[in-house]
């Protein structure tokens, strides 16, 4: 990439006895960190200079042009100031509000030096405690709000659980939505190119997603850097000799503020046999229906098995007696407001008793009808999730549905 030349890194600590024996290991991998971040990203924008740090007493690490002043070395410290390099300093957020291009990218940057120098154990514990300390609060947007942005609310603006962590886990979450790396690398650096030396806003980076990818983030955004929350997915399931059928109902934990995340979500299918399978399967509604050719017995279903989506998962049912008919009936609509409509694609008139369930499976309403096509006023219950529970005979048919204001 250099044509046989090299960068200078230069580093200032005390002159104590001791000091430079204890850094020194952690000094040393500097330079590892930046042949990385040059193959990722683009070669290390200051590299006709210098990179360096100045030891200080100092509670973390401070980013300057070819040079950090830091209070310690240690990996992960190391790797996100030196990510500052391409993120922050060689693109700088145009606005405070958007200081994701800054903190975001580099928290990201460090995640990629774990997993691509230390391994992929090791960078799975970095994002499982990323996804832990976002999730710890259930709200908050990773886009600034330019109200929040004043000189006595600098914390808001640094938030590390949204700023940083929740920024990293964006664009992690983006990574998994290209199904790519080769062109999730190649976003980054165009983005690099086209910004560098300059500054840049969050839509800044869309626009260069969008046009790298061919795909549209603009959803994405809404929900992941404008809005709030995070989702939390349900499932029941069942399965016969040739399919199963998936019930995905995915809930908010700021609905107010983002009540849907459209978007990729990855299940691991786990047979009776020994062996599995991935199945990717895209989020389009609160409640969204599957059928998958499978003819293997399942025994476990796991969601988001790689832990790239920031989520929690809420409950993994399986139909009573394995009967969730495909197409048995069908409601609408979902979400819904006051009327829930239950249509039938059977021809017979046998009686059925159809009740709304709480997801405790507290039974709220139940009427039996011998109609094709059944009207229940539900302008009385509470905004949630529920089930309507078709019983006929010994068959017994579920179907999620929300209920909005």
């Amino acid at each position: 990439m250099m044509a046989g030349d090299s960068i200078l890194i230069q580093n200032f600590i005390y002159d104590s006895p001791g000091c430079l024996e204890n850094y020194q290991d952690d000094i040393d991998q500097t330079a590892e960190l930046v042949e990385l971040y040059s193959d990722l990203f683009s070669l290390y924008p200051f590299h006709e200079e210098k990179y360096g740090h100045c030891l200080t007493p100092l509670g973390g690490g401070m980013e300057h042009q070819t040079m950090t002043t830091i209070g310690g070395f240690n990996f992960s410290l190391v790797a996100h100031e030196l990510g500052h390099m391409w993120f922050g300093d060689h693109v700088t957020c145009a606005t405070w509000s958007d200081i994701w291009i800054n903190e975001g990218f580099a928290t990201y940057s460090d995640y990629l030096a774990h997993e691509f120098i230390l391994g992929q154990s090791a960078a799975n514990a970095v994002m499982q405690g990323i996804h832990n300390y976002v999730m710890s609060d259930p709200d908050g947007s990773v886009y600034v709000p330019p109200a929040e942005v004043t000189y006595d609310n600098v914390w808001r603006i640094f938030d590390g659980r949204l700023s940083y962590d929740k920024g990293a886990a964006i664009l992690h979450m983006i990574r998994f939505e290209l199904q790519d790396d080769e062109l999730f690398f190649q976003v980054l650096h165009d983005y690099l190119e086209i910004y560098g030396d300059s500054t840049a806003t969050g839509l800044d980076f869309m626009n260069v997603l969008n046009d790298v990818s061919g795909m549209d983030f603009n959803d994405f955004f809404n929900q992941w850097y404008f809005g709030e929350g995070y989702p939390t997915y349900s499932i029941e399931w069942s399965q016969n000799d040739a399919e199963m059928f998936m019930e995905v109902t995915q809930t908010t934990s700021a609905p107010s503020v983002t009540p849907l995340f459209k978007m990729l979500m990855r299940y691991k299918l786990l047979f009776y046999d020994g062996t599995d399978t991935i199945i990717n399967l895209y989020q389009t509604d609160n409640v969204n229906n599957f059928s998958i050719p499978i003819s293997k017995q399942i025994g476990l279903i796991q969601v988001d098995p790689g832990n790239w989506v920031l989520n929690q998962v809420g409950s993994i049912t399986v139909g009573t007696d394995e009967k969730i008919i495909k197409n048995d009936f069908t409601i609408a609509p979902n979400p819904v407001t006051n009327e829930l409509k239950i249509n039938f694609n059977e021809a017979d008139q046998s009686t059925r008793e159809i009740s709304i369930l709480n997801l405790s499976g507290n039974i709220l309403k139940k009427v039996n009808s011998d109609l094709t096509a059944v009207t229940l006023n539900i302008s009385d219950l509470p905004s949630g999730n529920y089930v309507c529970r078709v019983s006929s005979g010994k068959n017994q048919s579920f179907k999620k549905f929300v209920k909005a204001d």
